[in-house]
């Protein structure tokens, strides 16, 4: 298991390398992972994981449906609501829809609009990990839309190499370091050998380079 100092050395390290930019950076981390058989579904990762520090950056929240669950998104500030008609009008224009699926990184959705969430919307959000979180008719969404606007998702898919946000330029090294170390433990967790399924870590600014972790 990786010690939080040797992470936060490493953010240092990639922050202090980094060539200065006039625009703020996103800061990310390369996972190797080793002994797995990525072709076997049980052993790929999906986590969506809440980070104790968010990401520095607004982290976009749609969700779809009508009524009460609309109300409570408005007050939690939710960035778009998607009435069932909208589902249907935007299965039309997938140029838009696209657009959507890769603004928004969490959805969530009234059940009783998942049908059509499949049926229209599917073909761009399912490819990239979105489609929407059912959410059962009664249950108070303004919570989950709090915790999602802090919490990242994690797809490795059917790959051994695969990459996670982790924070921006913006925010200090010991938070960044926190949210690394959180995200490191849900993926040892999730994975059958734990530590010893994990190659290497590497962390870096959208234009700096890539310093080892671990």
């Amino acid at each position: 298991m990786v010690e939080k100092q040797q992470i936060l050395e490493a953010v240092k390290t990639a922050l202090e390398t980094a060539p200065e930019r006039k625009f703020q950076e996103s800061v990310d981390i390369t996972i190797n992972l080793r002994n797995i058989d990525m072709a076997q579904p049980k052993n790929r990762i999906d986590e969506t994981i809440n980070l104790p520090n968010g990401l520095g950056t607004p982290i976009k929240v749609a969700v779809l449906g009508k009524g009460e669950i609309t109300t409570q998104a408005k007050e939690a500030g939710v960035d778009l609501i998607i009435s069932p008609e909208e589902i249907e009008r935007l299965g039309g224009e997938p140029r838009e829809a696209r657009k959507v699926a890769n603004e928004y990184r969490f959805f969530l959705a009234e059940t009783s609009v998942m049908g059509l969430v499949g049926r229209w919307l599917g073909p761009r959000l399912g490819p990239r990990g979105r489609m929407p979180t059912p959410v059962p008719t009664g249950t108070d969404v303004r919570p989950i839309i709090e915790r999602l606007k802090t919490s990242v998702k994690i797809r490795s898919k059917d790959k051994k190499v695969f990459h996670a946000p982790v924070g921006s330029t913006q925010m200090s090294p010991e938070e960044i370091a926190e949210n690394i170390d959180v995200i490191l433990k849900r993926i040892e967790g999730a994975l059958e050998q734990g530590p010893q399924n994990i190659r290497s870590v590497y962390v870096k600014t959208t234009m700096g380079p890539a310093v080892r972790v671990i």
